[in-house]
């Protein structure tokens, strides 16, 4: 069964960020351990060490998302340079992971099968976020047959609930 994720921006006041951190990754599967190691370093900046493995496996699997399903396989030199983006942004109660790429195409969440080994990577974000969903790139691109700059890719994006303490 195929299910588009849903659109929209994640229940956050972004006047209130407390941090933020941008990560830019190669058009490589390597780049999945580089944002692993970004994630740890940002979330031990931060204090929320304890918080690792379950951002850092919702991270994982958002970059490997957009690796494997938004980068064309003829992708031109521009995007080859800084396809996929990770941002890292802290409230007080929140911290949202986003992983901007170059397609527009909205993400599919699939049934894997049991015997699959892949395929289940939205579910895993889905399990250990407390929400997530997407929504177009805020980042224009060139001008369109219109005259008006286009939107450039599109940003999933998972958000975390943090303990009062953190």
């Amino acid at each position: 069964m195929l299910e588009p994720l849903r659109q929209g921006l994640p229940p956050i006041d972004p006047s209130a960020v407390s941090g933020s951190a941008t990560c830019t990754l190669p058009a490589q599967y390597e780049a999945v351990g580089g944002a692993r190691r970004f994630t740890r370093t940002t979330l031990s900046g931060w204090g929320l060490e304890e918080r690792f493995d379950d951002v850092a496996l919702v991270v994982s699997e958002l970059v490997t998302n957009a690796l494997r399903h938004a980068l064309p396989a003829d992708a031109v030199p521009e995007l080859q340079e800084s396809p996929v983006r990770l941002h890292l942004m802290r409230w007080s109660s929140r911290l949202v992971c986003a992983v901007r790429d170059p397609s527009q195409e909205s993400p599919i969440a699939s049934e894997a099968a049991d015997s699959a080994e892949s395929g289940r990577g939205l579910f895993l974000v889905e399990s250990f976020s407390d929400s997530w969903g997407w929504h177009p790139s805020p980042v224009l691109g060139p001008e369109g047959a219109n005259g008006a700059a286009a939107p450039r890719g599109k940003v999933v994006w998972a958000l975390f609930r943090l303990s009062d303490s953190a």
